[in-house]
């Protein structure tokens, strides 16, 4: 048996088309890019409304990008986050993102995690994690539940024991525009996939 995910086309056929040269000097740029993912993924019907993406942080190369892609792939852990941290470690060939060698590396998402990415995001080796919408705008504009996260999320991430290395949380990078990004879902009639069909 396997477990198969895939991208959808436009995506595989954006990130070609990027090339492997482009950098995106700013937060602001990465994130208004994550965000065009997301809209696209609305505008194909190819998942829900998030994006996200592993930069190296300091030169801003892309390394991995992902949008949701629940739905089309019958699979609960096919959150964009997800996708892309595992697409990352997959072309790096490190189950660690933090490895001795590789440059820091940050996620930009769309959103905050919800409990799975959280974990997911711990585990990575990502140095850096940069989010657009919070959860409560998820919740109260899409419709969907993220999970019972600590209330200190963030200073868990950035005060992790050693040997683990710190998680730099910046949170409300455009957040207006990634509520814009919700808010296009729920009027479009995206279906919200919540556990226990709600």
């Amino acid at each position: 048996m396997k477990i198969e995910i895939t991208l959808p086309n436009w995506l595989n056929e954006q990130l070609l088309k990027e090339g492997e040269e482009r950098v995106w000097s700013t937060p602001e740029e990465r994130m208004r890019w994550v965000l065009a993912l997301a809209h696209r993924n609305i505008e194909e019907a190819t998942g829900g409304p998030f994006g996200a993406a592993v930069f190296e942080k300091d030169s801003g190369r892309l390394v991995a990008a992902a949008v949701n892609r629940v739905v089309p792939s019958q699979t609960s852990i096919s959150h964009a986050e997800t996708l892309a941290l595992a697409l990352a470690q997959q072309k790096l060939a490190t189950h660690d993102l933090s490895a001795p060698g590789f440059p820091v590396m940050e996620l930009v998402a769309s959103a905050q995690p919800c409990i799975q990415c959280f974990g997911n995001t711990w585990w990575s080796g990502v140095r850096g994690l940069v989010i657009g919408a919070r959860a409560v705008d998820v919740e109260a504009i899409a419709g969907f539940r993220e999970g019972p996260l600590p209330d200190q999320w963030p200073e868990l991430l950035e005060n992790r024991p050693e040997p683990l290395p710190a998680v730099t949380v910046t949170r409300d990078l455009l957040r207006e525009e990634a509520k814009a990004v919700l808010q296009r879902y729920r009027a479009s009639g995206g279906l919200v996939y919540n556990a226990g069909g709600s």
